[in-house]
């Protein structure tokens, strides 16, 4: 009889991103979570569609992606990544300026190699460039600021794995 698989509901804390508020050469990864209450992939494909001659139905063709983040952060001053968009918000960042990575990790999809105290536990992770554009700031009388913002992930992302460590976490390209 095969293994079967447990089924089992994937929690939105197990789906991660991370943004470097450092820099390429120096990477410093930051969870995106403190005062976000939701944030969703936009994969805005590109599709074109065609009706052939010989046919009744038409034809859908999946040409690219153009994959963003919107991101409604309420403020927290002290958190690094509202301190680091709010630095680029401050400085009206354009360009290169503007431009970051993010890390998407999918804590859920995890791979545990050795025992014991060698035991090492890897989970699957795509690296994406980035530019930050900055949509608004303010808010309503008697309710906290909310600065937000679009991640645009540019190209094609770099599959890997990421390791918790001491010090956050490492990625590691496939």
């Amino acid at each position: 009889m095969p293994d079967i698989e447990e089924v089992v509901k994937v929690k939105r804390t197990e789906f991660a991103t991370f943004l470097n508020v450092g820099t390429k050469e120096l990477p410093v990864w930051a969870r995106i979570g403190k005062g976000v209450t939701g944030q969703t992939v936009a994969y805005n494909p590109n599709v074109s569609d065609e009706q052939y001659i010989d046919e009744e139905s038409g034809t859908s063709n999946i040409e690219s992606y153009k994959p963003n983040i919107p991101t409604p952060h309420t403020a927290y001053r002290g958190d690094k990544v509202f301190n680091y968009v709010d630095n680029l918000r401050k400085h009206r960042a354009t360009n290169s300026e503007a431009e970051s990575e993010l890390l998407m990790v999918y804590f859920y999809d995890k791979t545990t190699t050795g025992e014991g105290a060698e035991a090492k536990t890897t989970y699957a992770a795509e690296k994406n460039n980035c530019v930050v554009q900055i949509d608004d700031f303010g808010g309503d009388a008697g309710n906290p600021v909310v600065l937000n913002y679009t991640i645009n992930l540019n190209g094609d992302p770099t599959l890997g794995t990421v390791e918790k460590g001491t010090d956050g976490i490492t990625f590691k390209a496939a």
